[in-house]
Parts: C-alpha cells; sequence; structure tokens
C-alpha cells in the first residue's frame, strides 16, 4: 500500500521511550498483528508469549488475573465477564454429562438457580447439602460425584462452612473441591492452602471494591484443569471488558487498606444492632453468639470481614420502613463497595426462593444483609440506628 499521510490507516506503533508507564496502559485493541504466519503460529503453540484476539486474552486481563494469582497463590488464572460466569466455567468446563456435583444449600442465590434448574439441562446431576456439616456432604455423595462446590461463608446468613471436614472428604474420595471466595477475599482465607482444587472470585466485589466494574476469577491449582478452564471461557466467549480490568488493577491496590477498615466498621457494627430494640438477631462470624463462631475464628483467623447480616421484627411493611430511613446508605444487590450497602435477600439474592424455603434458611421478609462500607463508624451506627427505630413504627 502506498505510505501517503492520506492512506495510513494501522497504528505504526507506540511511541518508542526509555522510561516506562508506573500504572499500567489500557489496552482496547481487538486484534494484535504478528509479522509472519510462523510468528502466529509460535504464539499459539506456546513456544513466544504475545496476544492474538482479545477474546482469547488481552495485556489488561492478563495483568489482573496476575495479581489476583498472587493473593491467592497460585499461576495461571483466568479473568472472566462476571462473578455467575466465573461459576459457570468453573462447573461446565470440569463437569461431564452424566456427572454429580454437591452444592452448599446456601450459594447465593443465582448459583442456587444453576446448580437446580440450569446444569441438570445439561445432563449434570445435582444436590445441595448443608455446608456447616462435613458430614451432610458425605450422605450426599453418589458413585458419580465428581465435585464440590462452596462458600466459605454463606450469603446472606454468614454461616461458616466446615471447610477442614470438606476439604479432608474430597481428598479421601477424589473429587474435586470447589471455593467461591468472595466474601471472605484472600485477605482472611486462601482455599488453595487448605485442600482446594479450584477457587472463583466475583471479582465485581470487594477485590474491585467501586460498584464500577463487572468481572470474575476462577483458577485451578491442576494445569491440566487450568487448561479446560481457559479453553472453555475462550470457546464460549466470557471475555472480561478491557475497561474494567483497568478499573479493578486499580482498585486492587488499595484492597488491604479497604478490608481492614470495613471489617473494623463491620465490627463495630454489629455490636450496635445487637444492643437495638426491634433487632431480633445479629449474625456476625467473630460475634460469640455466631453460630459458628469458633470455627470461624479458628477458619478465618480473627478475620470476620466485612458483612453483617440481622434481622427486624414486622414484615415487608418493616422492612420498606427500614430501607427508606437508612439515609445514605445505597439499598442495593451488591456487596464491597466503598460505601456502606443494603440489600434484602426475599427481594433480591433469594426471591425466587418460596417464602417457606427462605424461612427454612432464616431470611424472614425482616431479615437484611449489611456490606459494610468505609464511612465513619459512629455515624454509620448512628443511621442504622434511626432505620431499625422507623421499622420498629412501622
Amino acid at each position: 500500500m502506498k505510505k501517503a499521510k492520506d492512506t495510513l490507516i494501522r497504528p505504526v506503533g507506540y511511541p518508542q521511550s526509555l522510561s516506562t508507564p508506573i500504572v499500567t496502559p489500557l489496552s482496547t485493541a481487538v486484534a494484535f498483528a504478528s509479522n509472519t504466519p510462523d510468528e502466529l503460529d509460535a504464539q499459539y503453540e506456546g513456544r513466544e508469549q504475545g496476544f492474538t484476539y482479545a477474546r482469547e486474552g488481552h495485556p489488561n486481563a492478563s495483568v489482573l488475573a496476575q495479581r489476583i494469582d498472587a493473593l491467592e497463590g497460585v499461576s495461571g488464572g483466568i479473568v472472566t465477564s462476571s462473578g455467575m460466569s466465573a461459576v459457570f466455567a468453573a462447573l461446565a468446563a470440569l463437569l461431564d454429562a452424566g456427572g454429580h456435583v454437591i452444592g452448599g444449600d446456601q450459594l447465593y442465590g443465582r448459583s442456587l438457580r444453576l446448580m437446580k434448574e440450569d446444569l441438570p439441562r445439561l445432563g449434570i446431576e445435582t444436590s445441595l447439602a448443608d455446608p456447616t456439616d462435613a458430614r451432610a456432604f458425605a450422605k450426599a455423595i453418589q458413585p458419580n460425584t465428581k465435585a464440590v462446590l462452596v462458600e466459605v461463608v454463606s450469603n446472606p446468613t454468614l454461616r461458616v462452612a466446615d471447610m477442614e471436614g470438606i476439604a479432608a472428604l474430597c481428598a479421601e474420595k477424589g473429587i474435586l473441591l470447589m471455593v467461591d471466595n468472595t466474601f471472605t477475599t484472600p485477605r482472611a482465607y486462601r482455599p488453595f492452602d487448605h485442600g482446594a482444587d479450584v477457587v472463583i472470585h466475583s471479582v465485581t466485589k470487594l477485590l474491585a471494591g467501586h460498584s464500577d466494574v463487572t468481572l470474575g476469577y476462577v483458577a485451578a491449582k491442576d494445569a491440566a484443569l487450568q487448561k479446560k478452564l481457559y479453553d472453555f471461557a475462550v470457546t464460549t466467549g466470557l471475555t472480561a471488558s478491557p475497561f474494567d480490568c483497568w478499573l479493578a488493577e486499580r482498585g486492587l491496590a488499595t484492597f488491604d487498606l479497604r478490608f481492614e477498615r470495613a471489617q473494623s466498621n463491620a465490627v463495630a457494627l454489629a455490636d450496635h444492632l445487637a444492643g437495638l430494640p426491634g433487632v431480633k438477631r445479629v449474625l456476625y462470624p467473630m460475634r460469640r453468639d455466631h453460630p459458628d463462631h469458633a470455627r470461624a475464628n479458628a477458619l478465618l483467623g480473627g478475620r470476620g470481614c466485612n458483612m453483617v447480616s440481622f434481622e427486624v421484627e414486622g414484615g415487608r411493611a418493616a422492612a420498606n420502613a427500614l430501607a427508606r430511613a437508612a439515609e445514605g446508605i445505597a439499598f442495593a444487590p451488591t456487596l464491597g463497595d466503598v460505601g456502606t450497602t443494603l440489600s434484602h435477600a426475599a427481594s433480591s439474592s433469594h426471591r425466587a426462593l418460596t417464602p417457606s424455603a427462605r424461612e427454612a434458611l432464616g431470611m424472614s421478609e425482616g431479615f437484611f444483609r449489611v456490606s459494610v462500607g468505609l464511612e465513619d463508624s459512629a455515624a454509620l451506627n448512628s443511621v442504622f440506628t434511626n432505620a431499625v427505630q422507623a421499622a420498629a413504627k412501622a
């Protein structure tokens, strides 16, 4: 092609510089050009490092994955388009039709739907069991059981899984242990250090931390399993946005600081709520009245994380009044933001369950989950005092 000024379309390359940027550049390129077919072969065959097509990987996803890998103590993890796409990738890539997976009975609502409705359509059998009792998982094992999926701390009742017992059971039976570590994060618990085969995150939540990205992460300890995860994610197009990856990497820079401040506020809020008239119960793993306190203390090393759940007297009218009166607190089905958010299982994460099924899991109309943020602790306590009082009046 004639290289006249008005015919140049393709980039001529990055400007050369002796110095390098101190932050990761944003790369929105869909495709990456090679010089020859031999060079392209070398990249696809792993003899040379490089990028080819963004669905198969791009610089921002690779940088973010490596940072989360370092937190979890693994290598080769991949970033996906959402937390649920990471959950689906783990199950669909590593299980075949005719296989069986056992899930915790208090998984995130969409994970429960995946277990109950979608996986069976694909020929994968599923069962649910109480994650706080490894014996329940032992009873649920079938000859074709291939995997177990658990959350270390359940959503939204904050029950703590019997991770030691479940890990030992999976190791004994040769069953893959998949752990969704979103709530606890590697700051409180590193599943690979305790026998997990696969670790999953909704990066959207506390890792990114600003409610402005939608991303997931999944990694397997075994390289062959990791290759299956990668191939499945690429084939099915679970591609992460470069811009979201870039934002999430920036969020990770303050992750440790955000985690500690939010956790400190959560401790104070849990104790404050427990003393308010009209509050029936408070759930926080580090409180001595939590049903799994001893296990939580041993498993999480004294880190209760930033989630607090509580229940007030009254039905939907009280719930509406509380949400309206929580001034400055976003009523939204999310968690992990720098600002505190309030969610209501009956109208969001577990709305697909019948009222009786929610009640069986301990989620009444007056049950709320708080993702505690970075606000001034005294101000936060004051807002919840007013909100609980409003619920009582309703």
